[in-house]
């Protein structure tokens, strides 16, 4: 990434992956990512606001020298995680001045993560301020969006609010700000949905709790920043409310093609009601297109088949990955096909435990679904439809 200013003294000095598609070894990256990282001079001190992934180090350190940076007073490290903090060894290394000024949870993360020695910390309480000379920082603590140590730093004078994690979007790109467009917003939405869902609640409670600053810029440590910060602010008080859409996700796998005609039964049907559906092939989809789609709908139904006496394994993995992800479902539908038996329902039960949807009444076709099973998919749309008359419903 190209050393960019942002304000008069602020730098954007970190990198954009433009080729990684796999973060986590979990979740697809289709557009890529970037590990912001911003230098400020102050008239006394100069800071770096986290640094970058390790692979993206000599990146960094190229920038930084570009700035003719020779001398470094402080590492703020808003989030231990390595995207984040993994070049700081190598920052620390080159600048043996330079004090990592951080909380004490992410002091004990550096230390267990990267081998940081706590005679380089300097650590910080929610709420303190450090003086640049005619700059200052303010440190506020935000857990759990979404480590348990994560934090945000404020620079008073200029208003700009780094947030690392929070607010933030896997997007390689060029532009250095969000235009408010549907891919800034998609990519957003997806980020959220992907990392920052599982902890919902205190993520909405750490919204309400930076909101009130005075901001001209969010600068988030992956993706553009934010001049408009009522865009991205008004998109998390969204998806972390307990409003739910009008919206069906249906979820499928099918290996002999029963499934699949339920499913799209199932489908149609609740399209000539009037719903909204979404359809995903649990063979084919892309998992971070299915948690997207976690964030506001009401109901999920999963479609399957049974194999050797249990649910087909693609199923086995979507309930998971809904049990970890906590969207606010407020039920599932089970559909399963089966030839001579098994237990494929109540495994899908197993899977959901921590957000504790009302399960509906499950829906067993034995073979290819026959007139009386496609009937019962009609029942089934017709008991959904009566279910969201009686939500909250979140009107778009």
């Amino acid at each position: 990434m190209a050393v960019r200013e942002i304000k008069q003294g602020i730098y954007s000095v970190g990198a954009i992956d433009w080729d990684r598609t796999l973060f986590d070894e979990l979740i697809p990256l289709p557009e890529g990512t970037s590990y912001n990282s911003y230098l400020i001079k102050g008239r006394e001190k100069t800071a770096l606001i986290d640094t970058v992934d390790p692979t993206k180090t000599d990146i960094l350190l190229e920038n930084l020298e570009e700035l003719g940076i020779t001398h470094l007073d402080y590492v703020i490290s808003n989030h231990a995680e390595q995207d984040h903090s993994g070049a700081i060894p190598a920052v620390l290394e080159k600048y043996p001045e330079a004090k990592v000024v951080t909380s004490a949870k992410c002091m004990e993360f550096l230390m267990d993560l990267l081998g940081v020695p706590d005679e380089r910390f300097i650590v910080i309480g929610d709420g303190d301020e450090m003086s640049l000379g005619d700059r200052t920082l303010k440190f506020i603590l935000t857990p759990w969006v979404h480590w348990p140590e994560t934090m945000v730093t404020y620079l008073v004078e200029d208003k700009i609010l780094f947030t690392c994690d929070f607010f933030g979007s896997h997007l390689a790109t060029s532009d250095l700000y969000a235009s408010g467009n549907y891919e800034v917003y998609t990519g957003a939405k997806r980020y959220y949905a992907e990392i920052m869902m599982p902890f919902r609640t205190m993520v909405r409670k750490n919204v309400e709790k930076v909101e009130s600053l005075d901001i001209d810029i969010i600068a988030p440590s992956h993706g553009p920043m934010y001049r408009d910060s009522k865009f991205i602010m008004d998109a998390y008080k969204d998806w972390t409310s307990d409003e739910v859409a009008n919206e069906v996700i249906i979820a499928y796998v099918s290996m002999h093609g029963s499934t699949k005609k339920a499913a799209e039964h199932l489908a149609d049907a609740l399209m000539e009601r009037g719903m909204t559906v979404k359809v995903f092939n649990l063979s084919t989809a892309d998992i971070g297109e299915i948690a997207i789609s976690l964030v506001d709908a009401a109901t999920l139904v999963l479609a399957a088949p049974t194999v050797l006496g249990g649910i087909h394994p693609s199923a086995i993995y979507a309930a998971y990955l809904v049990n970890a992800l906590r969207p606010k479902l407020k039920q599932i539908g089970i559909m399963t096909s089966y030839g001579w038996g098994g237990m494929a329902i109540q495994h899908v039960q197993n899977c959901v435990t921590v957000i504790k949807p009302e399960i509906m009444e499950p829906l067993l076709i034995k073979g290819r679904p026959g007139k009386d099973d496609l009937e019962r998919i009609d029942s089934l749309a017709d008991e959904i439809v009566k279910r969201h008359e009686t939500l909250k419903i979140h009107r778009r």
